[in-house]
């Protein structure tokens, strides 16, 4: 039975509603039934300190609605706000103090990855349809693009849930040593300077040492985010070493590709297709790269193509081949929004994808809500 801490999921419990999942004490036994109802501040804060627990499938089982598989109303009613939650969830993790660092990471991952599992294609879309100015703080951003490349890639490659899970936290948590110095770079047009330089080269060791104060002990994990930054050459960082893990690997490879689906004060972001191309050029030999890249496809979900019939659509799934994908039409031929996207299979000839565009030109407004209605109808 795997179980992490209610506090690290107090902002799923709404105060004299009934819960989604049941609540267990530190011997298992068990305080509250699903259903049930916690009355108020005092007594939420009296189970969370006698260490209440809650079991995780039951947590991923709450982010469908009970007793019944994810339906296409809901991932278009609640998608979107549970994706929004997730980053909070991330955001408050990442910033925790050490004694709440290692739950706060665990009722982080078990909400994205129910999410995750509830709808892949809405995940790779929250990666793809990255902002031009979101106002967030890219650090918190960019690790929770990471690990959803990640754990697409270690999911490609059939890793079990537990090697997914631990894919998705280890790159969540690579970059805790330098957040804030993300997300001054990100918007920085001046050279390094040698006190960031500095900082940069040692952040491997920096988030390893605060995950270490945390109590985490999982070796896979430490030594993937030591190695994170760390080439088969000898000449990465911060130890020069080339006898590198396949976790390490995977995390680099996914750091690198989902930094170039964003863009920078000294660059625009890339399509996934030009960042494809680089780190398929960048790492031409390596099977975690060519999952990585096969995961997302060349025309990810989120992404606003044009077809051959005229039509602008956007991407909501992969289609068997590549290049190929399934596309909700958004206008007709003429350019004009339909009031019902259709779907076309891109596959055939006339509806082949001819033009990758920038996600300005839609010709509808494409709001979160809107992109997980056309995802969950397709």
């Amino acid at each position: 039975m795997r179980v992490c801490s209610l506090s690290s999921v107090k902002n799923r419990i709404v105060l004299g509603q009934p819960l989604a999942f049941s609540v267990r004490d530190t011997d298992r036994t068990l305080l509250l039934a699903r259903g049930q109802v916690i009355a108020d501040e005092e007594q939420l804060n009296a189970l969370m300190r006698r260490g209440a627990l809650v079991e995780v499938h039951e947590l991923t089982e709450a982010v469908r609605q009970p007793g019944r598989p994810a339906s296409a109303a809901y991932l278009r009613d609640r998608l979107p706000e549970e994706w929004n939650r997730g980053l909070q969830d991330v955001r408050n993790a990442l910033s925790a103090t050490p004694d709440r660092l290692a739950d706060a990471l665990d009722g982080a991952t078990t909400l994205l990855m129910s999410l995750i599992d509830s709808s892949p294609e809405m995940a790779l879309a929250q990666v793809v349809r990255q902002p031009e100015s979101s106002g967030g703080h890219y650090g918190v951003t960019h690790s929770l693009h990471a690990a959803t490349a990640c754990h697409a890639a270690a999911r490609y490659l059939g890793w079990g849930p537990e090697d997914q899970r631990l894919a998705f936290q280890a790159a969540l948590t690579m970059n805790l040593g330098m957040l804030d110095l993300q997300a001054r770079l990100s918007s920085q047009v001046s050279p390094l300077t040698s006190m960031q330089r500095e900082a940069i080269n040692d952040h491997p060791i920096r988030s390893v040492e605060m995950l270490d104060a945390a109590g985490i002990t999982e070796r896979d994990w430490l030594e993937a985010v030591l190695q994170h930054h760390e080439t088969p050459d000898g000449r990465g960082y911060p130890h020069g070493i080339s006898d590198i893990g396949e976790l390490a690997e995977m995390l680099r490879y996914a750091d690198v590709y989902t930094a170039r689906l964003s863009s920078r004060a000294n660059r625009p972001a890339m399509s996934a297709a030009q960042a494809g191309r680089e780190l398929h050029q960048m790492a031409a030999q390596s099977p975690l790269a060519a999952a990585l890249i096969k995961a997302f496809g060349i025309f990810p979900p989120g992404s606003l193509v044009r077809l051959a019939s005229g039509e602008v659509g956007l991407v909501v799934r992969n289609g068997e081949k590549a290049h190929r994908p399934m596309v909700s039409a958004l206008t007709n031929a003429n350019g004009e929004p339909r009031q019902m996207p259709v779907l076309r299979d891109s596959s055939r000839d006339d509806h082949a994808v001819v033009a990758l565009l920038p996600a300005h030109a839609s010709p509808i407004r494409l709001s979160d809500e809107r992109i997980a209605t056309l995802i969950a109808g397709a």
